[in-house]
């Protein structure tokens, strides 16, 4: 049985062998569902494989961690010793086999070669590959070689896997730098085929605070869960004055102080406050102290205060000697590392190369992180300029951190830079890659208020007025995409819906097709994804109106990557029912099929019908939409909102928007419960769809 695999492989730790599984396991999961991670030999059993924990939990693989590797080292050599090279292969490959019983891909990955008893050390991963009939990704450390040893090592590499008949599918070079990859690019570059880079990046070597409380075991006296993520670029021992301490602590600093040192407690909350100074990002007391109540008592009745406590058993001294040995993690709620790590991955391969590669029978399972994956993808690919008109909101910054991050488009905010900018900083948020826009002074004000007065002012706007309406941040906002100042628009986690898109009626108003703003959800179930429309906006539309619904959402559909096949819902089925719901859908249905003759549209035809293919067979067997629908158009607002919200919470399916559809330029509108990774979603959708005008 052939298998589809790959093989990572690497010469010496911390060279990105888990940065490299991710980015692939990525990249696979746009197209296939069922991957498999398979690691055939990990360091220790003592202790769970960290790189095995994170592929099987962030990306839902289903393995039991048992499953996932093949030997510990400790065994592996008691093996070796024996003789036992073809005991340790027939082991591994039955282990294998196993796993391809059940999934259409295994991506496995190989222990650092540094690590392999010194007689096995060269070739017992490309012998592995082999034997699994993988071709092999190798990983090239660049930090301390010359532009010439690296050319050296990949020709060694490529020599040894042909005397073993294997293929190497790609290599990467780590932790490269912009001078020597521009050397070797210019000497070496036309030798080698399928060779990525990968810059180092600083930022992906800074532990976080969940890796110093791991590390140090430190109790949580001032915390919230975000504050996990922060960054700890350095710290301080506070043991002078706290005039002379201000004047050392950076930005990102975790400060060491004894607990009764009420000074300088006192003087680092005030710099937090203080546009003058660096925002540290945590305070550790030692020898097991606790923070006064009088200090907790000032620090609850403080706004907006962001500054975590933790305490520690041992003394000055021994803390900071425990804070030397805190490495860099990546886990599953890294989430503003691993967002970095993608964007860095995916801005140094050609995807479309690496993809055309991967022979994999594709099939028509389409699960939600497939769908959110091809998001991430298409999004880069359009690369586009979405303006943020909500940039107090923390949801809004920490979203908006992730897409700069994975570097699939532009984000602007609308507000006051300084505050904004430092509002992110006191919550450890990283948005320098975005542009700020002061709306209220800006040199655009005064274009956007004329502009917005000669559009309106046969409508009775007076100029005041237009000034009045431009400095709401949703009307600038507006404007901006209107004049291709940006690209689209996403808002709603402060404003009610019709802040959102009444603005965007009056000033970037229907496409002349359509005369008919609305809106879909994308119903993210197990196996698919379906468009259901409209559940958001239209209340009772008529029969032109629900026409006009259903060629947008089949529409938008095609623009994601589903074929639309629409069903227009009734009660009544074909011609078993009659009455005047059901005539208004029979008569939507006719519309459609005479302006878009090509579209598979059928209706009135119920929900089992559209949905289920022994229910269809039996209610509409000529059909060529039901049993497979993927567009439901519901007669009535009240019908689809409930509907939407049913299978959502009773099917666990995981449902994306409303997303707006027939605005001549895209502007989104948010939920006020919304979550951050509902945000993302938004933004990206909404990019895409700017990338189609």
């Amino acid at each position: 049985m052939k298998i589809n695999t790959l093989y990572i492989s690497a010469q010496e730790k911390n060279v990105g062998a888990l940065f490299v599984s991710m980015g692939m396991m990525e990249l696979l999961k746009r197209n296939i569902d069922k991957v498999a991670f398979f690691r055939p030999i990990i360091t220790s059993k003592e202790a769970m494989d960290r790189d095995i924990e994170f592929m099987v939990e962030r990306y839902g693989l289903g393995m039991k961690y048992e499953e996932c590797y093949g030997f510990d080292l400790d065994s592996l050599e008691t093996l070796l010793a024996a003789d036992g090279v073809d005991e340790v292969m027939g082991t591994l490959v039955a282990k294998f086999q196993k796993l391809g019983e059940r999934y259409d891909f295994i991506l496995c990955e190989g222990i650092a070669r540094s690590l392999l008893p010194l007689n096995q050390n060269y070739d017992l991963n490309a012998l592995i590959a082999q034997n699994f009939g993988a071709s092999i990704i190798n990983i090239i450390n660049a930090k301390d070689r010359t532009a010439q040893e690296i050319y050296e090592n990949i020709t060694i590499e490529k020599e040894h896997l042909l005397s073993l008949n294997s293929l190497c599918f790609a290599t990467f070079i780590s932790r490269i730098d912009a001078q020597k990859q521009a050397f070797f690019e210019t000497h070496f570059g036309g030798a080698e085929q399928n060779i990525y880079f990968l810059k180092e990046l600083g930022e992906l070597d800074v532990p976080t605070l969940e890796d110093v409380v791991e590390t140090l075991e430190a109790k949580k006296i001032v915390f919230c869960q975000n504050d996990n993520a922060r960054a700890i670029r350095g710290f301080k021992i506070a043991a002078s004055g706290v005039e002379s301490f201000l004047e050392q602590i950076k930005e990102d600093d975790l400060v060491i102080v004894d607990a009764e040192r009420s000074d300088i407690i006192l003087g680092l909350i005030a710099s937090f406050y203080s546009k003058e100074h660096p925002k540290i990002n945590a305070v550790l007391f030692v020898n097991g102290a606790e923070l006064h109540p009088n200090i907790a008592k000032i620090i609850g009745g403080l706004k907006e205060y962001n500054i975590p406590f933790l305490n520690i058993q041992s003394n000055a001294f021994e803390s900071a000697k425990k804070l030397l040995h805190v490495r860099s993690r990546l886990r599953q709620s890294s989430e503003r590392k691993i967002a970095l790590a993608l964007g860095l991955f995916n801005a140094s391969i050609d995807a479309s190369v690496l993809e055309a590669k991967i022979q994999t029978q594709k099939s028509d399972v389409v699960t939600p992180v497939m769908f959110e994956y091809k998001l991430f993808e298409t999004a880069r690919k359009k690369r586009k300029r979405v303006v943020l008109p909500e940039s107090c909101d923390e949801r809004i910054l920490r979203a908006a951190e992730i897409v700069l991050r994975r570097d699939v488009c532009d984000i602007i905010f609308l507000g006051k830079e300084d505050e904004v900018r430092e509002h992110s900083q006191k919550l450890g948020i990283d948005i320098s890659k975005a542009t700020i826009i002061n709306h209220e002074t800006s040199e655009l004000f005064e274009e956007f208020c004329n502009t917005f007065y000669e559009m309106r002012k046969a409508k009775g706007l007076t100029l005041q007025a237009a000034k009045d309406a431009m400095i709401h941040v949703n009307y600038f906002a507006t404007m901006m995409v209107h004049l291709g100042y940006a690209d689209a628009m996403v808002s709603g986690a402060m404003h009610a819906t019709a802040d959102t898109i009444r603005p965007a009626l009056q000033i970037i108003k229907t496409t002349p097709e359509t005369k008919l703003v609305s809106s879909l959800f994308f119903m993210c179930l197990k196996t698919k994804v379906l468009v259901y429309g409209d559940c958001a906006l239209n209340q009772n539309p008529n029969a032109t109106e629900l026409a006009q619904i259903a060629i947008s959402c089949a529409q938008t559909a095609q623009l994601f990557g589903i074929e639309p096949k629409v069903a227009m819902l009734s009660y009544s089925t074909g011609s078993s029912g009659s009455g005047a719901d059901v005539d208004k859908v029979r008569e939507a249905a006719q519309i459609v099929k005479t302006l878009q003759p090509n579209l598979k549209i059928d209706g009135p035809i119920q929900y089992d019908a559209a949905i289920d293919k022994e229910v269809a067979s039996i209610k509409l067997p000529n059909s060529e939409v039901a049993g497979e629908a993927t567009v439901f158009i519901f007669p009535d607002l009240n019908t689809g909102n409930n509907t939407y919200k049913a299978v959502q919470r009773s099917s666990d399916a995981i449902a994306i928007g409303p997303i707006l559809q027939g605005l001549k330029k895209p502007v989104n509108d948010l939920s006020r419960g919304c979550s951050v990774g509902d945000i993302v979603n938004t933004i990206l959708i909404t990019a895409i769809q700017a990338g189609n005008i």
